[in-house]
């Protein structure tokens, strides 16, 4: 079992550090909370390497979280809104976006908070580290390294959601109304000086030895995409791609990551979690008392099987909130080929077996007035194409085909299931999420490359994902040549390997195509959608905390169109 460090929920906020942790391995993380230890805690070995840690549970309000899903999966052109949930103004562009702003509680804030939170935390640990005593200089080095990491990653997504922040690369102590709003090309400086910075010293290796860690290799992945994105920004540079290609080549040559063989076993419960394809991976534990939320994205892409002929909510099938369906260009168009692509049938839950036998009249399936099942038998089959109703009647079980797909009722995304969860009723996921993968490296190498005109080489990355993706014998069906190397199909083979994780949003926008693809492919996004909304809403606690103009505004300016 791999040494795994653990988490800690240390907040530094000038008065208190909250939460401090201890040393565990994959299947526990053995966190204790202590309260009110006094912020001079940090400036001990102790200390200063429990805030290092903590500085890591940051990531987990974006990644894995109904927040950082709203924020990175809502209203693009493969998701849609689903029959519940809340923040549905994500979904539609719509004024509930607008009432978001002042609201508390909500994704903007939330995830804003958080961020800065742990923005401050690195600053502590960056700025306290050179009196700190009791480490090598190595160790030393390197937990200031993950701390530029991080600081970078944080600042790197809110930059892509909010445009230009309040750069802070100092400890705040004390509260302050002081707050500007610097300018992407600022921005862009610092986080690529972070984590430039952070190279020669971070691990040199694909894993570290208390996994979890950043290394050298989860920094050059973060450059790669970090430069992909500054190309299409306004502070964009003539050699941002070729520095995304130098960044993404590293990642996939200089270390030990291979892809795995099956697409499937990317997500496999333990075994994804920990494999040769993991670069980068945001921990979560089974610890309700340290796991707040946990991943909780095994909530959110399910279908409502539970009310269904012959079946109840369990732990296997999930808890359904129903927050996402596919859009029909993910499933018909994305997804279109199902004979050599294995990734729709690995992507997509669709069979469901009987947990609830009887006989039932209340079915969806119109060809059939009732049905019966036994404990075992298939209640539900989703085929992905139309069927005919003689063919769907000539079937024990409800067939749910196109023309029956609801906001209710429509192809799951079974990544994330979460079947370790205690209870049919658990929210709290323990499952890690997997933030850098390998197959995006090549994706990432592949779009630098079509940029740059280097098709050939392009190519190549793609099939390395396509070929993986292939069913058994399908490999060179698979492989695309380079005049197929374009950007429309980069776009699709990002959705088809990518779908549900916390990708499109950002993707749209980096290529510019965010409100074309949404007002073509998303019917409840297309009449609201507008360029204004590749901007998020600035949280309006932020507007009131800055300091006022002459006139009486706040400093800090809200984006245009909130």
């Amino acid at each position: 079992m791999k040494n795994r460090f653990s988490i800690k929920s240390l907040r530094i906020l000038g008065a208190l550090a909250l939460l401090l942790v201890g040393q565990s391995c994959k299947d526990v993380l053995n966190e204790v909370v202590v309260s009110s230890i006094s912020t001079n805690y940090i400036n001990t070995t102790a200390g200063f390497n429990a805030a290092v840690n903590a500085a890591y549970a940051s990531l987990r309000v974006y990644y894995g979280t109904e927040e950082g899903l709203t924020m990175s999966e809502y209203g693009t052109d493969i998701y849609r809104a689903g029959a519940d949930g809340s923040y549905k103004g994500f979904h539609f562009y719509d004024s509930q976006l607008n009432s978001y702003i002042g609201a508390s509680g909500t994704p903007l804030q939330i995830v804003w908070d958080e961020l800065y939170r742990g923005v401050n935390t690195c600053n502590a640990i960056i700025g306290r580290a050179p009196t700190i005593t009791g480490l090598s200089d190595v160790i030393k080095k390197q937990r200031v390294a993950e701390a530029k990491f991080l600081r970078a990653h944080f600042y790197f997504i809110l930059m892509q959601q909010w445009g230009g922040v309040d750069l802070r690369l100092n400890e705040t102590i004390i509260p302050t109304k002081t707050t500007a709003r610097s300018t992407e090309a600022d921005i862009y400086k610092a986080i690529l000086a972070d984590l430039q910075a952070s190279l020669p010293d971070l691990e040199n290796k694909a894993q570290s030895v208390d996994y979890g860690r950043a290394t050298k290799a989860a920094a050059e992945y973060l450059l790669a995409k970090v430069y992909l994105t500054k190309a299409t920004s306004s502070a964009k540079a003539a050699d941002d791609y070729a520095n995304a290609t130098t960044y993404a080549q590293n990642v996939i040559s200089n270390y030990t990551f291979k892809l795995l063989p099956d697409f499937a076993s990317v997500f496999a419960i333990g075994a994804g979690e920990i494999s040769s394809e993991v670069v980068f991976a945001v921990q979560y534990t089974s610890d309700a008392l340290t796991n707040a939320n946990g991943n909780s994205l095994h909530l959110y892409f399910g279908m409502q099987y539970d009310v269904q002929a012959g079946m109840i909510r369990d732990v296997a099938n999930g808890r359904p909130f129903k927050r996402l369906r596919p859009t029909t260009y993910l499933t018909d168009v994305v997804f279109k080929d199902r004979v050599n692509d294995s990734r729709y049938k690995k992507t997509f839950k669709d069979t469901w077996i009987s947990n609830n036998p009887g006989t039932f009249s209340n079915v969806f399936d119109n060809s059939k007035a009732s049905v019966t099942f036994k404990a075992g038998d298939t209640t539900i089959y989703i085929p992905g194409v139309e069927w005919t109703m003689a063919q769907r009647a000539a079937k024990p079980y409800q067939v749910l085909v196109p023309s029956l797909y609801s906001a209710a009722l429509f192809p799951t995304l079974q990544k994330f299931l979460d079947p370790n969860r205690p209870d049919k009723t658990w929210t709290a996921g323990s499952r890690d999420y997997l933030a850098f993968r390998l197959a995006e490296a090549y994706l990432i190498l592949a779009e630098s490359q079509i940029q740059q005109g280097k098709l050939t080489e392009a190519a190549a990355a793609i099939n390395m994902v396509r070929r993986r993706a292939a069913y058994a014998g399908k490999e060179s069906a698979m492989e695309i040549t380079p005049a197929q190397a374009t950007m429309d199909l980069l776009m699709e083979e990002r959705a088809r390997e990518l779908a549900g994780e916390q990708t499109r949003w950002v993707d749209l926008k980096r290529w510019g195509n965010l409100v074309s693809r949404v007002q073509q492919y998303n019917p409840d996004a297309a009449a609201g959608v507008k360029e204004t909304h590749n901007l998020r809403p600035i949280p309006q606690t932020e507007i009131d905390r800055s300091d006022k103009t002459a006139s009486g505004t706040s400093v800090f300016a809200q984006n245009p169109g909130y």
